[in-house]
């Protein structure tokens, strides 16, 4: 038994401290990952909170409170949210077609056969409309999926990130790739959500970051939250390692040297931000709240209500309508929404929780979720690629939801 000094919100603090325990001695110490931090919440209230292990292992500094690290696609909810605050404005509805918006897009084809630059297509059973976009159901893809000849069309165009690419010349080249898909027919992970941020852009006729600063990061007081880091916090800045065979890493990204660390023209609504543990907290505390955080409400609760339904056709899971073999959510009692994944069955998930817990993750294997039902919420904090080298994920919940206690 334990005392009720150590129960904060309804979590068991001794049972909760087992996160770290095994952080520690499953990761940290055989070299697995170069450091972790970890925040439980509840009912509005840190339950748990912990750092271990570096930040940066070449310069041997630890993980602080105020690291900032790469978060990648958990850029995606807040993108999401950015674009569903325009909703609730009445600027588009969600089956208006893409190309409304993008005339470019207008004539998209689907892939037949053929490789970059001479593909054979046919037509679209449909046109893409904004819902595809938030719920990965586009037909767009990823160049790391090293799957089919559309994605290979990516990796050479670079349309994943790097020099010289903006959201403009992303919008430009995709108006003349082909769709893996129809719109509507599959779910595959993909850009559209960097088409959400670009879509912000034209509907709000404020640049993305703009747009975040005033109607999500300062309103919560997120001041450090940046596509790009500035000079006098890269001190704060993490490291971020690949693994290799044998659970080791290597260092994938040095923080003196980042292109996160100067000006790089492309504001990437799918993975571009990074953040601090408290910042992405604030962000995640207004969505636990319905929407809202100290009197600053960044969307409305039904709305919100809304982007956490299952949006996959019928109430199916993701392996029932998924193409592609890549999410950062274990697949299987999984549904998505608008910007979101949300768990549909937990028994088929085989990872304890909620019916209707939603979050995501980042490539650097970040993550977190919120569960209505419970009042909980949890964010972990890493940077190693990529994020399917470990399943911290589902060894996490299972700790936390057994800290539970009331």
């Amino acid at each position: 038994m334990t005392s009720d000094s150590s129960i904060i919100a309804g979590l068991d603090t001794t049972r909760l401290a087992r996160i770290g325990e095994h952080l520690q001695s499953r990761y940290l110490e055989p070299g697995k990952l170069p450091g972790t931090l970890t925040l439980v919440a509840r009912r509005g209230e840190i339950a748990y909170l912990d750092m271990r292990g570096q930040m940066d292992v070449e310069r041997d500094k630890p993980v602080q409170r105020d690291t900032l690290f790469r978060v990648y696609s958990m850029t995606k909810p807040i993108t999401s949210i950015a674009l569903m605050q325009l909703y609730e404005q009445g600027r588009f509805l969600l089956d208006d077609p893409v190309h409304k918006y993008i005339p470019s897009w207008k004539n998209l084809q689907v892939y037949k056969a053929g490789v970059h630059p001479t593909f054979m297509t046919t037509a679209v059973s449909r046109p893409m409309t904004i819902r595809d976009l938030l719920t990965h159901q586009s037909g767009l893809t990823y160049g790391f999926m090293n799957r089919t000849n559309v994605d290979a069309a990516y990796r050479a165009l670079k349309l994943d990130g790097g020099p010289g690419l903006t959201l403009e010349r992303l919008i430009d080249e995709l108006s003349r790739l082909p769709l893996e898909f129809s719109p509507g027919s599959a779910w595959n992970y993909s850009v559209s959500t960097d088409v959400c941020g670009y879509l912000v852009q034209v509907l709000s006729g404020m640049e993305l970051t703009d747009y975040f600063v005033e109607h999500i990061f300062r309103p919560l007081g997120m001041t450090d939250t940046f596509f790009t880091v500035p000079a006098d916090r890269i001190d704060r800045f993490a490291a971020c390692y690949q693994y290799k065979p044998g659970d080791r890493f290597t260092l994938q990204d040095d923080p003196q040297q980042s292109n996160f660390t100067r000006a790089h023209g492309y504001l990437s609504g799918g993975g571009g931000l990074v953040s601090t543990v408290d910042d992405y907290y604030r962000f995640v505390q207004a969505l636990a709240n319905g929407g809202e955080l100290n009197g600053a409400r960044i969307i409305g609760r039904k709305t919100l209500e809304f982007m956490h339904m299952n949006h996959l056709p019928d109430n199916q899971d993701l392996p029932t309508v998924s193409v592609g073999s890549f999410s950062e959510t274990p697949y299987e009692g999984t549904g998505f929404g608008l910007g979101f994944s949300v768990k549909t069955d937990v028994a088929k998930s085989q990872t304890n929780g909620s019916t209707g817990e939603y979050g995501w993750g980042g490539m650097a294997s970040t993550n977190f979720f919120i569960d209505p039902v419970e009042d909980l919420s949890m964010i972990f904090m890493t940077q190693l690629i990529p994020s399917s080298s470990y399943a911290i994920r589902q060894e996490l919940r299972a700790i936390i939801y057994g800290a539970l206690v009331d």
